[in-house]
């Protein structure tokens, strides 16, 4: 697994404008503000008439660790640990610098850059060696370990080809699997890029890397300055769900490493970097502008669950579709998603409404346990949605002779699928395609049985499972 853009992913609050673009915005007054064109593009301030002040939000970055004596981090950093040797607060690649400073840089202070969440504090997790590779048992502990730690979002500038065709190019991870649904358990928004097309087998690559490609994970294409789809951005039309500037982009980068080309003037910034990092291309570095938008809504509203957000920031993007992207279609496609982070409008959808929280997940049966039911009859309210969580599974104990009957309540409009399952392998009953279902299951044997609802068409929504014992 590589980097993903690298040949290797209650205090006093400022008010909030309502609407999309409401009077006079903030501009932070960092000099490399004016080059930081995304901010423009991602309205990234355009909510704040003022400097504004919010609850510290925990966002972890595993990557190849930060220059953590960089003034753009001073009092950013919560805690850091390596997990591949060294020191997880100094970065010989300059990877995971140039992703925490999009994130975190301090903003309004009259030096360098602005960051994006001007309230976030780094859980730095170094997971990736000198050479950029990404060791994936590394990673794994390293999200585990933000997700003890607090974490609220997550945030994973790092891909491994994903080819479902081929076993032999496709680098799935059980583990990594598993760790991004501990995380997920544990309420954490794990966003990750989607890959580039220049570290799969060709480019454009049809398919996003894991783990974006991973349930309740938000995967983030990159945008040009023009407003395209970049050949590198890998394209997918379930996995890729938004899309940001990753192209000529400016941010943190060790002292270190800029000390190599001493007459650059701005030290400690990408364009003094190597050339590769001058150009600033990447999925890497769209994704975390997708962070730093979730650590806003969290610091708005704490309360949030991890799917609400993913929501939000999915239904508050602007479209992106031809003149200005030739290839994309009107509404969600394989090359955008959803379309352009925006975060102005994503704090307007605060004021609602909002999906219910699905307080069950993540329970979708490939990586993670079924959510288990005790009782002799219960109601299960809960959501679905076809990109990000299309399989609900609820594990019920039945004994031999017992009957099974269950009733599903899906969105009006949509096709849904009920099954009774043992062992996950053998259905014992399934219904018709609909949106609404019942059943009624004698089981022959003493067990666990899974109840799955599953979602076939593309849409989301609330639906309703009701079971009773007899």
């Amino acid at each position: 697994m590589r980097l993903a853009a690298v040949t290797l992913a209650a205090l006093a609050l400022a008010p909030v404008a309502s609407g999309a673009r409401a009077g006079a915005a903030f501009t932070p007054n960092d000099p490399l503000f004016p080059r930081q064109y995304y901010l423009a593009q991602d309205h990234a301030f355009d909510a704040w008439p003022t400097f504004p002040a919010l609850q510290p939000v925990l966002v972890a970055v595993v990557d190849s660790g930060i220059d953590g004596g960089h003034p753009e981090f001073k009092g950013r950093i919560a805690a850091a640990k390596s997990f591949v040797g060294g020191k997880a607060l100094v970065d010989t690649v300059g990877h995971g610098t140039f992703v925490a400073g999009e994130i975190a840089a301090l903003t309004n202070n009259r030096i360098g850059m602005a960051g994006m969440a001007p309230s976030a504090r780094l859980l730095v997790a170094k997971a990736a060696y000198a050479d950029g590779s990404v060791s994936t048992h590394a990673e794994a502990q390293a999200i585990r370990w933000a997700a003890d730690r607090g974490a609220r979002v997550i945030n994973l500038s790092l891909a491994g080809v994903r080819a479902p065709d081929s076993r032999s190019l496709d680098t799935y991870s059980a583990e990594e699997a598993a760790a991004v649904a501990y995380a997920t358990a544990q309420g954490a928004v794990v966003i990750a890029a989607v890959g580039n097309g220049d570290d799969a087998p060709s480019a454009p690559w049809p398919y996003a890397s894991w783990p974006s490609a991973l349930p309740h994970v938000l995967g983030v294409g990159a945008l040009t300055r023009a407003g395209s789809v970049p050949r590198f951005s890998d394209r997918d039309p379930v996995f890729v769900d938004l899309a940001a500037p990753g192209d000529e982009m400016v941010s943190t980068f060790p002292r270190a490493l800029t000390r190599k080309r001493p007459g650059c003037l701005d030290q400690g910034y990408s364009d003094c970097g190597d050339g590769f990092f001058r150009a600033g291309a990447g999925t890497s570095f769209a994704a975390p502008q997708a962070s730093a938008t979730a650590a806003i809504l969290l610091a708005l509203h704490p309360e949030l669950s991890s799917d609400q957000v993913l929501w939000i920031l999915e239904h508050s993007a602007d479209d992106v579709a031809a003149p200005i992207c030739a290839e994309c279609r009107p509404g969600r496609d394989s090359l955008s998603g959803w379309g352009r982070i925006d975060v102005t409008r994503a704090i307007a959808m605060l004021d609602g409404p909002l999906p219910p929280a699905d307080a069950r997940e993540p329970n979708d049966g490939a990586t993670t346990a079924a959510a288990r039911v005790y009782g002799r009859t219960g109601r299960i309210d809960a959501t679905l949605d076809y990109w990000d969580d299309p399989l609900d599974v609820y594990s019920v104990f039945l004994r031999a002779g017992e009957q099974l009957s269950v009733r599903l309540d899906g969105t009006p409009g949509t096709e849904t699928a009920l099954q009774v399952t043992r062992r996950r392998t053998i259905t014992v009953h399934a219904a018709e395609s609909g949106a609404v279902h019942t059943l009624d299951v004698v089981v022959p044997t003493e067990g666990w049985y899974d109840v799955r609802v599953r979602l076939d068409t593309e849409g989301y929504g609330a639906y309703t499972l009701k079971f009773f014992k007899s």
